[in-house]
């Protein structure tokens, strides 16, 4: 709380916010009025046109607060910020546009005027709020806006934490200290000041150079835990604490009086019941069935070469799992050899006296680099992922959705932690994991990424995944 870099910089997200939007509306003025020679509808003076807006434009910034456009959690989100920037673009428009008829008062010179206006604004705001990001991680690189952390734990918590925000110049985090009573043992922590204890720490580091606490460990004392908490409002340090198991408080919180008057925290398995299951169903069908008319002719292509250049069946089908433990049969089109087909990774390389290759390609996430099993054409359809086309019917039949955790085999399920987590929504063509790069991060850590996508669905989290794939497909990044 002592570090007021959060501070300034929304303050310097409204003051930028608001001549972006200034900016644009006068550069949509001087194009429709100025300089076009086409009649307009109205005679609004320049003068009295800027003045409305300036008056105006403050409200317009407030419908950005109320959409947690200057929320410190909203700054690293590009893509929820580039929806929220539309959304707000747009309310605000209709702000304008309502003020103007409740008070039967002409604001707009001509028709195109806000329709150029809100186009340019939606841009103006978007090169701002890049050029804000840029500038922010220039100064953390000269020391301006660091806060000082002191992280309490040597748990493996602790030990993520540390490793996300070690650049300071990048993350925009000093950590000060590492409190924890095994801290001083781990490696991770080499390099930074350890404390046996948080006592310790406050000792021998002043308050005054903390400006944020994160407790990765809840210790079994509540006096202790109290302590930590009491010291950090004390001398108004902000206190954030991380949960041990991160996993339970990833989902769909809700807080209720439970029999009236008992405050307690429901935690549900997924995010996506209710209502967001019958819009994700909606969108699959409506999107899925088009892709699936448009890649009709490839897919008609891509059997025939199949059957040309080695016979055999055209398709792969496999019996995976998906929401609730429902077996179904996915379409893909066939990359291996024939006679590997339907088998496990760990039968297939075991049939050809590899089994090593198995521990191997799922240490590599679910990837070898010149996987023998797969054939010459099978190389090239995974790397361009279309091999992936056919499971556009299983979308259109509900076995699958667009977005979702991998389809697991169910020999897979004695080997997977959190397997109930991944079956409580339907799995995926695509997913979190897919897009996060599919070659370059462990099995394990897929497989988190796949429970963090169960956990904290939302329809905007879907949009996001679908443009990233489309990112990763045009780079080849990621097919496997």
């Amino acid at each position: 709380m002592k570090s007021n870099a959060s501070l300034l910089y929304s303050f310097f997200l409204v003051v930028g916010d608001f001549l972006a939007l200034v900016a644009a509306f006068v550069v949509a003025y001087i194009l429709r009025v100025s300089l076009s020679s086409r009649p307009i509808s109205e005679q609004v003076h320049a003068t009295t046109y800027l003045e409305i807006f300036l008056v105006l434009l403050p409200f317009w910034i407030l419908i950005f607060g109320l959409l947690g456009l200057y929320r410190s959690s909203i700054q690293e989100k590009r893509f929820s910020e580039l929806g929220r920037l539309l959304v707000g673009s747009f309310i605000g428009l209709l702000f304008v546009i309502g003020y103007a008829y409740a008070v039967n008062k002409v604001i707009f010179p001509a028709r195109l005027v806000p329709v150029i206006g809100f186009g340019l604004a939606f841009v103006f705001l978007v090169i701002f709020r890049n050029f804000a990001r840029w500038l922010r991680t220039k100064m953390f690189s000269y020391g301006f806006g660091i806060t000082n952390l002191l992280v309490v734990g040597s748990t493996q918590v602790a030990q993520e934490l540390v490793d996300a925000l070690h650049d300071w110049k990048k993350s925009g985090y000093r950590i000060v200290g590492v409190a924890g009573e095994h801290a001083s043992r781990r490696a991770g922590f080499r390099g930074l000041k350890t404390f046996q204890s948080f006592e310790d720490a406050v000792a021998k580091i002043k308050a005054d150079h903390i400006h944020s606490i994160v407790q990765t460990e809840l210790y079994s004392s509540n006096d202790r835990n109290n302590q930590i908490l009491e010291f950090a409002q004390s001398h108004h340090i902000a206190y954030r604490f991380i949960p041990g198991n991160g996993e339970l408080f990833l989902g769909k919180l809700e807080v209720e009086l439970f029999r009236s008057s008992l405050p307690v925290i429901a935690v549900h398995q997924t995010a996506l019941f209710g209502w967001g299951r019958i819009v994700k169903r909606l969108f699959d069908l409506v999107l899925g069935g088009l892709l699936l008319i448009t890649a009709m002719p490839f897919i008609l292509i891509i059997a025939v070469l199949i059957k040309l250049t080695g016979g055999g069946s055209v398709f792969f089908r496999q019996t995976r799992l998906t929401r609730f433990n429902h077996k179904f049969r996915v379409f893909k089109f066939r990359t291996q050899y024939t006679k590997y087909g339907g088998t496990t990774p760990e039968q297939a390389f075991a049939m050809m006296g590899k089994p090593e290759l198995a521990e191997e390609y799922r240490e590599n996430g679910d990837y070898l680099d010149h996987d023998p099993r797969v054939t010459p054409l099978g190389r090239f359809l995974r790397k361009t992922s279309l091999d992936e086309l056919p499971q556009l019917i299983n979308i259109v039949k509900g076995d699958l959705s667009l977005v979702g955790p991998r389809p697991l085999i169910p020999e897979e399920l004695s080997v997977y932690e959190k397997r109930h987590a991944i079956l409580s929504v339907k799995s995926g063509l695509t997913g979190l994991a897919q897009v996060s790069g599919r070659r370059s991060i462990s099995f394990e850590e897929r497989r988190r990424l796949d429970i963090y996508y169960v956990q904290n669905w939302s329809f905007w989290l879907d949009i996001i995944i679908l443009t990233k794939t489309i990112r990763v497909v045009l780079g080849q990044r990621g097919a496997a």
